[in-house]
């Protein structure tokens, strides 16, 4: 088995841990701005999971796009997050929440921390490892990572366009 399938299934494993049978799930559609050594727009879709507000799971699909040696590229993602807000007794309940996940892509896997406005506008950082000695076009993508996403519900969506 080689690293790369061997990790998908490790993250695939892992990403039921804490989950009970009485789970809420949420669609959600994605779009967002990635920096890893290059810049990428990111379209995509995630599967919000919740048993009450203190603790969501998020596992998504995307797809990086961008511009390397002006050439186009298209680079497969999958991610999972888990949001975390166990603050109680406030005005506004759980407008924020911490936010510790990794992404994993052909070119790279990437640990990362950050913050979530009510699980709608995402600002992450992290350190990527590369998977890939190539990298793109020569470029490799290791390093600092950055992320800023926006996270919108397809019934949010759909009230909008009626």
């Amino acid at each position: 088995m080689n690293r790369k399938s061997l990790l998908f299934f490790v993250l695939l494993c892992c990403s039921g841990f804490g989950m009970k049978a009485q789970m809420t799930m949420h669609k959600l559609l994605t779009a967002g701005y990635e920096y890893q050594n290059l810049s990428f727009g990111e379209v995509g879709g995630k599967l919000l999971f919740l048993n009450n507000d203190d603790l969501v799971y998020r596992l998504g699909v995307s797809a990086l796009m961008g511009s390397v040696d002006s050439k186009f590229v298209v680079i497969p993602k999958v991610q999972g997050d888990i949001l975390m807000n166990f603050e109680r007794n406030v005005d506004f309940y759980h407008s924020w929440y911490f936010l510790a996940g990794a992404e994993v892509t052909t070119k790279f896997i990437a640990p990362k921390i950050g913050f979530t406005l009510f699980g709608i506008v995402d600002l992450t950082g992290g350190y990527a490892f590369p998977l890939d000695q190539n990298g793109i076009n020569g470029k490799k993508l290791n390093g600092f990572n950055l992320n800023f996403t926006v996270n919108l519900p397809i019934p949010f969506l759909n009230d909008m366009i009626k």
